[in-house]
This record gives structure tokens, sequence and C-alpha cells, in this order.
């Protein structure tokens, strides 16, 4: 019996040896492939030597035309990130985008490091100057608070940057596509905030992406060049709010010649059944460019929608193709 007991014994030994080998060799397996794929690593802890993204994007040298690919690990990275625009072809790569998180809290009225006092254009927490930028299985986040007024999490000023499986969230101005007329690209990311939280003059275009409301207030505020073709393009998104709204606009213009796109959208019951709104300003009304076609869902209302928006026919929205939009530029994951 004492035989049996020990050779039963060493086979469970054995059997948990070699569980831990295995495991340990696809650790190290794991841990070489991403070394293999990306030219720095950026980790809250010691399995790597960069503990900040600023850090990193530091080490680029300026004038780098050549793809710089990070891969970030999970955490809360607590820090203003800026990638200058004299470095293009930035990659960031999150673990994930629920866990690998880019925050600062600055709004606009606080004063900065130097005494200066941040606006719209200054507080964000993350700066996209560089052309040809991609992040992916990101969160940028910007928390400063409900009545914190303008508080940026993500500010976009170079040309064709994309995102893909990326998070946008914070309150007032969360996601500032400041560039007039660059070009920018959104799949499958999630954008939450409660004003404005959708504003800039660039044109970008947004598919299947979520688009939460977390006030009654206005999702967009598009300050399209007039001699711009396209503002913002919404493909096949999802339009939610909060349990307790019921007076969420789809845009209103920052500037008169504002455009904002909705084509095959599901529209939440937080949407007013007009619409748009023409931000106090009854001009605006002759300038706005503002259309949808197919909505659906109990937002979508569009019998009861402001005589000066419309409703695309079928040719009509079958001409906005990404080429259309884009050009020679075909977005994709690098």
């Amino acid at each position: 019996m004492k035989q049996i007991m020990y050779l039963m014994n060493k086979k469970v030994i054995f059997k948990w040896a070699l569980i831990l080998f295995l495991g340990i060799c696809t650790f190290d397996s794991n841990a070489q492939s991403i070394s293999s794929q990306y030219d720095y690593i950026v980790a809250k802890d010691n399995s790597s030597i960069h503990h900040s993204i600023q850090e990193v994007l530091n080490l680029i040298p300026s004038g780098n035309i050549k793809p710089v690919r990070i891969f970030i690990k999970n955490g809360v990275y607590q820090e203003v990130v800026t990638v200058d625009a004299s470095k293009s072809n930035i990659i960031l790569v999150g673990e994930s985008e629920d866990n690998t998180i880019i925050r600062f809290d600055n709004h606009s009225g606080m004063r900065d490091t130097n005494g200066d006092t941040l606006n719209t254009w200054t507080c964000s927490t993350a700066f996209i100057y560089g052309n040809d930028f991609q992040a992916q299985h990101l969160t940028f986040s910007n928390q400063a608070g409900f009545n914190a007024g303008q508080a940026v999490a993500l500010r976009v000023e170079g040309n064709r940057a994309s995102f893909f499986n990326c998070k946008m969230i914070g309150f007032q101005d969360v996601l500032f596509l400041s560039g007039n007329g660059v070009k920018h690209y959104f799949q499958d990311c999630y954008i939450e905030g409660t004003t404005d939280f959708i504003f800039g003059a660039a044109t970008a275009l947004f598919e299947k992406c979520l688009i939460h409301s977390k006030k009654n207030s206005h999702v967009t505020a598009a300050s399209t060049n007039s001699i711009i073709p396209f503002g913002f393009v919404f493909n096949s998104c999802t339009l939610t709010g909060d349990s307790l709204l019921n007076k969420v606009s789809l845009g209103r213009p920052w500037s008169p010649a504002a455009s904002v796109t909705y084509i095959n959208c599901w529209l939440g019951k937080h949407i007013i059944e007009e619409g748009w709104n023409n931000w106090k300003n009854p001009a605006n009304e002759a300038t706005a460019r503002y259309s949808e076609f197919k909505s659906t869902g109990p937002g979508a209302n569009p019998t009861k929608r402001v005589a000066w928006s419309k409703q695309l026919t079928e040719e009509q929205a079958a001409t906005l193709t990404i080429s259309k939009i884009f050009g020679a530029w075909q977005p994709t994951r690098k």
C-alpha cells in the first residue's frame, strides 16, 4: 500500500510540475512574442523598464516617419500624453481597452504647472499632433467631473489618425477633433460624455461605435469649414443615454457650416424628435449641413425632424463611401 501511495504522490507531483513548466514556457513565449512585435513596452510594474507613455514618446527622434509600435500593459497611467507634430506613424496598443487607461483630470479654468490658465485647447489628457497616428485597445479618460466645464480626454490635430476598439470617456467636450479638415477614423469605439462631447472641425468617420450621453444636451458640435465636404459621419453606430434622459440633440453647429450625418444608426429614446439644435441662432439653419439615412430605434423620427435637416435618399447615401470621404487614405490596423 505504501508503495502504491508513493507512486501516486510522484504522479501528482510530476503532473503539477509539468503544468507549472508549461505555464512558465507559455508566459515566456507570450512575453517574447510581445517583445518581437513592438519597439517599446510600457508597464506600471517592473516587467518593463518604461513606466510612462510620455517617457517612451520622448525617446522617439523628431522627424520620425517610420512606424513605431508601443505596447502598453494594463494599468491606469496618470499622465498627460503628447504626440509631437514632428513624430509621425506612432502606434499605441493597449493590453485591453477596459484596463489600459490614460487619465488626467485637467479642465478649463485650471492653472497648469507654469501658472497658465487652461482652456478647451489646452486641457486634454492626450494631444495627438503627429500625422498617421493609431491607437488600439486604449481608454482616454478625463474625470474632472459633471460640473467642471470643458474637460477634454482626447484632442486630435494631426492628419489620418485612426482608432480601433478604444474608449473616450468623460463629461463635457470629451473628443476634440480640432484639425481643420484633417481626416480621422474610429471603429468599434465607445465615446461617452455630457455636452458637445464629439466636436471640432475635422472630417471623421465613425463605424460601429457606441455613443453614450450622460446629460440632456448635445452629442456633437461640429465646426466644419464651408469648403470641406464632410464633417462627422456616423455609420452603423448606436446612440444610448442614461435612463432618465429625454432631451438630447444629435448636434448643434459650433460653426455655421457644421456637417454631421448619421447613416443606419440606432437612436435611443433620449434623442429629441426634432433631432437637431440651431444653437440659439436661426441663421445657422440656412447653412448647417445635417442629415440622416434610415435611422432606427425610438429616437428615429424622420417626419418630425427640423425642416432644415435632410433625410437622404438611397442614391445620396450610397455616395458616402469611405473612399469618397477619405480619398486615397484607407485606414487599416497597423
